[in-house]
């Protein structure tokens, strides 16, 4: 098995054109879905390659590199429209999975139930991705993800970072998960909101990305559109709020529990937003 740890893009890209090439950083998706005697041929750490460990700010907004840490999260100094990011990064399975495992894998994992993709999308994310034929690419993060383990990223690319642009000073955020138990556990539903609110007290601005309760996380637009303009604590959820998701019955819980517990968890992150 050959095994590469390059320290540049270029030199990583060049790699990736080779056949059969796997990608990984923390490897904690990666490893544990191999079965017994299975063993890649080609690896590719993207781990030491220079900027890829960095959270950078700066006047159009926050880059996170692709080999962040969750644990690299919950340690920046970073506005408080991300809190729900950073929240959702402390819920991660346990902290040896949070010092090794990346937001960057997690998006790429594609799985219903990755705990990144909610606060990312509404905090608005993008994701860039580097081929050594065709250069960069970005996407939004909700045209990158596009089913159950399924992306936009080819074969010959990377994900070199994940953007979001410069939120609101007083943007706040909140994030909400469900499982049989608080860690090491697949989120049955959670929910991610950014709020901002006017000089009256009412909102303003409303994000509001749901997991583990379709195919792909998502925005609830419809319900983002309603909340503009009222007061927090009046809000209440609605069916018809989250009709737009598709949740399944499975061992964990069952489409009618996961939208009743959304819609509770959404009053939830909203008032956890506003009273942070």
């Amino acid at each position: 098995m050959a095994y590469s740890q390059p320290s540049l893009l270029p030199d990583a890209l060049d790699i990736l054109t080779q056949a059969g090439v796997r990608v990984i950083a923390g490897g904690t998706d990666f490893y544990p879905a191999l079965k017994a005697g299975q063993h890649p041929d080609n690896l590719l750490d993207v781990t030491r390659i220079d900027g890829f460990s960095d959270i950078t700010q700066s006047e159009g907004g926050i880059k996170i590199g692709a080999a962040v840490t969750w644990s690299d999260v919950v340690k920046a100094d970073l506005p408080q429209a991300f809190d729900a990011l950073m929240q959702a990064a402390r819920e991660v399975g346990s902290l040896q999975i949070q010092n090794a495992g990346t937001i960057v894998g997690n998006i790429c994992n594609a799985s219903p139930a990755a705990d990144g993709v909610p606060p990312l999308l509404a905090l608005n994310a993008e994701v860039e991705l580097a081929s050594a034929a065709t250069g960069k690419r970005v996407f939004p993060l909700g045209a990158f993800i596009r089913g159950v383990r399924q992306t936009a990223l080819k074969d010959d690319e990377l994900v070199t970072a994940i953007t979001v642009p410069k939120p609101d000073a007083d943007m706040t955020s909140g994030f909400e998960k469900l499982g049989s138990r608080r860690y090491l556990v697949i989120s049955i539903a959670m929910t991610a909101v950014n709020i901002l609110l006017d000089t009256q007290g009412r909102i303003a601005d409303a994000r509001v990305a749901v997991g583990s309760c379709s195919a792909i996380a998502q925005r609830l637009t419809a319900l983002e559109a309603r909340l503009i303009g009222q007061v927090p604590a009046d809000i209440r959820i609605s069916p018809d709020d989250v009709a737009a998701l598709t949740p399944i019955d499975d061992v964990r819980g069952t489409s009618a529990y996961r939208l009743d517990a959304v819609r509770d968890q959404i009053e939830r992150a909203i008032h956890k937003a506003v009273l942070s």
